[in-house]
């Protein structure tokens, strides 16, 4: 069934069909004893609680639906995660015990470990069991309030690898309870063969995997990185795919400051990731050109790194997205209530500009937000429960997961007392 009724719930929402930008981020709609009446998966009414003819004129005399009482009970739009690698083969919980005897991320990689130890075991594995592993980390997310999700392949770096993670992706999607966004990340990393090689590698991107690739992912995404892939490199592979009809992501500026961000405005790009070392001008561009900032605490904390300097993003007039990036290296964790933790104690947000974050802007990063990230007639019926009436609760009840019924096109996708 995807006819739902929730009634006497405070709604908390932000607006809108495009990322919140700077000093809005904080400006969130409220309704006390609110209603939300969602017809065939799409919100049709939002507004008071007692809308029985509404309920008549929506729902048709005699139709059936659910019911949810939600009085004292906060309810929000379904969050997005707008970055994950959760498709993969292997664990690397080796590489975390060395980080946490003082190995530094790069050194791990010249050791033989990072993203080429995961290529290696996803290239071993079948594509029924990238499904299979990903499904049980998807409801966990799902557990957590996330609706939508966005998942990169780059774990093959070869085109029969990267081909099976995309038809993974896509398996993930038709099973899936939630709606999944595929992105080809092939320009993940430079893969052993082609190690001193990296234009070749470009080149083989840029002939044989772009082209084929195209209607198994909207968005091509880059790891924009000193000694990985460097600005012209980046620049050669983005422009083709852009021509190509990809939409861009980049992972820019998470190690050194490269000037990925600024590269990511100059290609129009949706989001630029990361960003722990983005300049000021980089920061500037991103606001200018509405890139999506997509910040990803948990991976900062992880690596015991400097967070993104949120705050200045935001003052900055950026719109700023938050993200899990969970991944089975640099951050094995989907953990939203912990990302939104992180996000008010050490980056300096507001706890409203963490839900638009985890909303409207994790849908724009999403190109969604016509359909995604805020609680309006029209929209997919994505909210989230949670067992509290008060949203400060979400940072306060630090790393606990405050969700109480995830609810995705309508159908009730998790609760908490089943």
């Amino acid at each position: 069934m995807s006819n739902l009724y929730i009634k006497h719930a405070t709604i908390v929402t932000p607006l809108g069909n495009e990322a919140v930008k700077g000093e809005d981020m904080r400006r969130l709609n409220v309704i006390e004893d609110g209603a939300i009446l969602i017809r065939d998966g799409v919100i049709r009414y939002v507004g008071n609680s007692n809308p029985l003819r509404h309920i008549y004129s929506i729902f048709g005399h005699g139709a059936t639906f659910r019911e949810i009482d939600a009085k004292g009970r906060v309810v929000l739009p379904g969050f997005v995660d707008s970055h994950t690698h959760m498709v993969f083969g292997g664990f690397r919980p080796d590489e975390f015990r060395w980080r946490l005897q003082g190995e530094s991320y790069m050194s791990i990689m010249e050791r033989g470990g990072g993203i080429q130890s995961t290529v290696n075991a996803t290239r071993d594995l079948s594509g029924a069991d990238l499904v299979k592993n990903a499904e049980r980390l998807m409801d966990r997310m799902i557990s957590m309030g996330v609706t939508t999700v966005e998942v990169k392949s780059g774990y093959g770096l070869d085109f029969n690898s990267e081909a099976k993670m995309l038809a993974a992706i896509g398996q993930l999607a038709a099973k899936c309870r939630i709606e999944v966004v595929p992105t080809f990340l092939g320009a993940h990393a430079v893969p052993a063969e082609y190690k001193g090689r990296t234009s070749e590698y470009v080149d083989l991107i840029i002939e044989k995997m772009l082209p084929k690739f195209r209607k198994a992912a909207r968005f091509c995404d880059i790891f924009t990185e000193k000694g990985v892939f460097e600005i012209e490199d980046s620049r050669r592979l983005m422009k083709a795919a852009a021509a190509m009809g990809y939409k861009l992501k980049f992972h820019a500026d998470e190690i050194v400051q490269l000037g990925g961000a600024e590269l990511a405005a100059e290609l129009g790009a949706v989001s630029a990731d990361h960003l722990l070392h983005v300049s000021n001008e980089g920061i500037r561009a991103l606001a200018d050109r509405n890139v999506v900032a997509t910040l990803l605490p948990l991976t900062a904390f992880a690596l015991k790194e400097e967070f993104a300097p949120a705050r200045k993003m935001i003052d900055a007039g950026c719109a700023v997205a938050l993200a899990s990036d969970l991944n089975p290296g640099s951050c094995f964790s989907g953990s939203i209530p912990l990302m939104i933790a992180l996000a008010c104690i050490y980056m300096n947000m507001s706890v409203e500009e963490v839900i638009t974050a985890l909303t409207i802007n994790g849908a724009a990063a999403c190109c969604l937000a016509d359909r995604k990230g805020s609680i309006q007639p029209g929209k997919d019926g994505d909210v989230v429960i949670l067992d509290f009436d008060n949203i400060n609760m979400l940072p306060y009840y630090v790393g606990m997961n405050c969700v109480r019924t995830t609810v995705a096109k309508g159908n009730v996708v998790y609760d908490s007392n089943l």
